[in-house]
């Protein structure tokens, strides 16, 4: 089993890794960051996926996401799925969710300042990522002590 944390390099998802490692720590669990990747620049750019100069590609992406996740705690394996330029959150939410399942995941972390007193509520990827029974989900939904570094 291992925990799951959606991660988009966001403050809430930084959050997210660092609890989750926090757990991990006592339950001996492995921590898998994953990651939906749209094939766009863009997005890429404003997530802090790319450097200034750097030329999208999905290797770069990854590469550049793989150092960061290493970075906060080299103990973290990074996965990823690459969806359309233009794919809409529902996709992303279902890539996430596939990964966590790939994983055996035994708990999904996600950021989401949207969340208030009810799942339903999240306007991010977190409503159709915690419709999936086969985990349990716990929302990060403050930046509260952390320190962009696990452990």
């Amino acid at each position: 089993m291992t925990y799951v944390v959606a991660f988009d390099n966001s403050p809430l998802a930084k959050a997210a890794l660092d609890r989750a490692v926090a757990f991990a720590c006592a339950s001996e669990e492995e921590v898998v960051a994953v990651t939906a990747i749209p094939r766009d620049p863009g997005v890429a750019r404003e997530r802090g996926w790319l450097g200034g100069n750097e030329s999208f590609s999905v290797d770069r992406v990854t590469t550049n996401l793989t150092r960061i996740v290493d970075e906060f705690d080299p103990e973290i394996r990074f996965e990823y799925s690459v969806v359309d330029k233009y794919a809409p959150r529902g996709r992303i939410s279902r890539a996430v969710r596939e990964l966590a399942v790939q994983n055996d995941a035994s708990v999904v972390f996600i950021g989401s300042d949207n969340a208030g007193r009810m799942v339903g509520g999240i306007a991010s990827i977190g409503q159709t990522v915690s419709a999936d029974d086969r985990y349990d989900v716990h929302i990060v939904r403050h930046t509260d002590n952390v320190d962009g570094a696990g452990q």
